[in-house]
């Protein structure tokens, strides 16, 4: 079989919600990280043969097939088609995963795979809040709720399952959520970030550029303390977890262009890294988001690798406890994870975080001179891609 690799890789700084990304419509700021990849590559954009986005919220300026939205946006013509993908938070590295295993099979040379996620313009949670609203029903069926009688899907809930199963106290929280903030601030300082990040013009409220370039990622808390992150409030009444030891709600776009050996000779690219292993695994839907710890064990096992063979990881910080809880079980290099931090200060654009993560591991490779990265999230539901690359 062919082998699979990533020949440019990009992303938009994160946006707070209502900040410097709230102006752009999701469609056209997934467009701009295509045309980001096509000018990065310097490829033809007509060789791309499909678009795969990854996507959470499909409604409102989200819906009707975003990935195909975002190609007639875009420069791309219109013969490009486009998908759509939910594998809730895991959708883009999903997309990534169907895009390496479309080349892979040969029936496709060339395919951006992405994500994109307005957090501002379409709230988390609108999917099912606006079908209840409107008396069309909840996702949950009849047969689910026989499965799991009483039970309550929360990732909020699952967040302080893992905090309380692995003896994290609040305090290890709070110093997690400092260490993501600090090493998101040097990353930004060194220029880590500037090779992956694509510069969006600011648009006002109706619409119009202003001028200015977004491309500082929004919520870095450069005066960060840890007194202030300990003050903040509890999410819930005698837990553990706070707004400041969870994801940022953020807007933005990322994406990868993936090519088999036919696609780097044919469009004359080179390869960032090569997809070493992929897989995906189904876990507790109840506790939820424990996933990325068994599929890491699933992943390594079926790759034939061990932790101490990886150089560097990227676990979504989507609550402190998960990335804390997937060290331990890992026995894993603490100094290996999320090196220039994670989403608890750059932000978690749902959908565009896959490729979000991907695209910062692969230059952070780049950067140290390292070898292979490990790149897994929690995913809502109960389940955890995992992707391995190595760089080329």
């Amino acid at each position: 079989m062919a082998e699979a690799y990533i020949v440019a890789a990009a992303r938009t700084a994160g946006g707070r919600r209502g900040g410097k990304l709230a102006g752009w419509h999701p469609a056209d700021l997934a467009a701009q990280v295509i045309d980001a990849l096509v000018a990065k590559s310097g490829i033809d954009p007509a060789a791309v043969e499909d678009v795969i986005l990854g996507c959470v919220s499909q409604v409102g300026e989200q819906a009707t097939n975003v990935a195909r939205n975002a190609v007639l946006a875009s420069t791309l013509p219109e013969s490009v088609p486009g998908t759509s993908v939910d594998r809730q938070c895991g959708s883009s590295q999903q997309a990534l995963h169907f895009a390496a295993q479309a080349v892979m099979s040969g029936s496709m040379d060339a395919v951006i795979a992405g994500g994109v996620e307005s957090m501002t313009r379409v709230p988390m949670f609108t999917p099912n809040a606006l079908p209840a609203k409107a008396g069309l029903g909840t996702y949950m069926s009849p047969g689910m709720k026989r499965r799991y009688p009483g039970v309550e899907f929360s990732q909020f809930i699952g967040a302080e399952m893992i905090a309380k199963n692995y003896g994290i106290e609040k305090e290890a929280l709070d110093r997690y959520a400092l260490e993501s903030h600090r090493r998101a601030i040097t990353a930004t300082r060194e220029g880590a970030f500037d090779d992956e990040i694509v510069p969006i013009e600011i648009l006002s409220a109706d619409g119009r550029g202003t001028g200015e370039r977004h491309a500082l990622d929004e919520g870095i808390r450069f005066d960060a303390t840890l007194e202030g992150i300990a003050g903040v409030k509890l999410i819930a009444e005698g837990g553990r977890c706070t707004a400041a030891t969870a994801s940022q709600i953020c807007d933005g776009a990322s994406g990868v262009l993936v090519v088999n050996e036919h696609g780097l000779k044919a469009l004359g690219v080179k390869p960032l890294a090569r997809i070493h292993h992929m897989s995906v695994l189904g876990h507790d839907p109840v506790i939820m988001l424990e996933a990325p710890l068994p599929a890491t064990l699933h992943a390594l096992k079926k790759a034939g690798m061990r932790i101490q063979d990886i150089d560097l990881y990227e676990v979504n910080e989507a609550f402190a406890p998960i990335p804390i809880a997937w060290l331990e079980a890992l026995e894993a290099d603490p100094a290996r994870l999320n090196v220039n931090g994670g989403a608890i200060a750059l932000g978690h654009p749902l959908g565009a975080s896959g490729t979000k993560l991907m695209t910062t591991l692969i230059h952070a490779l780049g950067r140290r001179g390292k070898r292979y990265g490990l790149q897994t999230m929690c995913e809502g539901g109960g389940m955890a891609n995992v992707t391995i690359v190595e760089r080329l």
